[in-house]
């Protein structure tokens, strides 16, 4: 369904430390840099970060959040802990299983640098 994801930063240098932190326990390599933009491409998607280009600061979603997908509790515990070593901010519940009606979800929740809602996620079977 989605192709990518945008997401705006006030300081290109610390989202792209924060960012490859976090996403390296997921298997995503580094980000490439393009002038005011940095892209995470994976064969399921691409996260890109920019610089607002209206000169505007940038600033988060209120409401909104952007999951990633993990494979096992302990890659979910490792992104989070990236994550809070890198610059971000816990969120919500400590991680951890929530039950709800999808079922069990084993979920860790993040703020980054730029105070964008970031989610791991991993549905326990």
């Amino acid at each position: 369904m989605f192709s990518h994801i945008f997401i705006g930063t006030n300081d290109l240098d610390k989202a792209k430390t924060f960012y490859d932190a976090v996403l390296e326990p997921l298997g995503v390599p580094p980000a490439t840099k393009d002038g005011h933009r940095i892209f995470y491409r994976t064969p399921t998607g691409v996260l890109g970060i920019s610089l607002p280009i209206n000169g505007e600061p940038a600033c988060h979603a209120n409401g909104g959040t952007i999951g990633f997908a993990c494979a096992t509790p302990e890659q979910a515990d490792a992104w989070h802990a990236a994550g809070i070593a890198h610059g971000g901010m816990t969120c919500e519940d400590p991680p951890g299983v929530r039950e709800g009606s999808v079922g069990k979800l084993y979920l860790a929740y993040l703020r980054d640098p730029d105070g964008n809602k970031l989610c791991a996620l991993h549905r326990l079977g």
